[in-house]
């Protein structure tokens, strides 16, 4: 459990997270595209449509992030950041620090990836190629 300087801590750091992310113009047309501009050329058109594509999946994954922050903060007035939600063991400082919106201890984090590279690999190669992994 942490103690309530560590609490104290984590809620600044949290907090200062939100902050910066709610400084960020996420506003429809905050992406630089303009709808009026046309490219004669169609590579110029292409490129201009992917970079608004990975410009809205940079907004989208920031306000994904925001819901994230709010959840930590969330957990930390109730008393319960922290702790791991797969096995409920503390989950260390240190990785806290790395990434104060997690909710998995390394380990179960390990194991969580570990299923999902199964995963791929089956939908890659099927199944019968990936239970000769395991």
């Amino acid at each position: 459990m942490l103690n309530a300087k560590k609490k104290e801590y984590f809620k600044d750091l949290l907090t200062k997270m939100l902050d910066e992310m709610s400084k960020k113009d996420s506003t429809p047309g905050s992406d630089g595209y303009d709808a009026s501009v046309k490219y004669p050329d169609p590579t110029d058109s292409a490129i201009a449509d992917r970079e608004r594509e990975m410009n809205l999946a940079i907004l989208a994954r920031e306000k994904g992030l925001v819901g994230e922050i709010r959840r930590a903060l969330e957990r930390l007035e109730a008393g319960n950041y922290g702790i791991c939600v797969s096995c409920e063991e503390e989950i260390g400082v240190e990785r806290l620090r790395a990434s104060p919106v997690t909710t998995l201890c390394i380990e179960c984090k390990k194991r969580q990836e570990e299923k999902e590279k199964l995963k791929e690999i089956r939908g890659r190669s099927g199944k019968k190629h990936a239970r000769r992994i395991i």
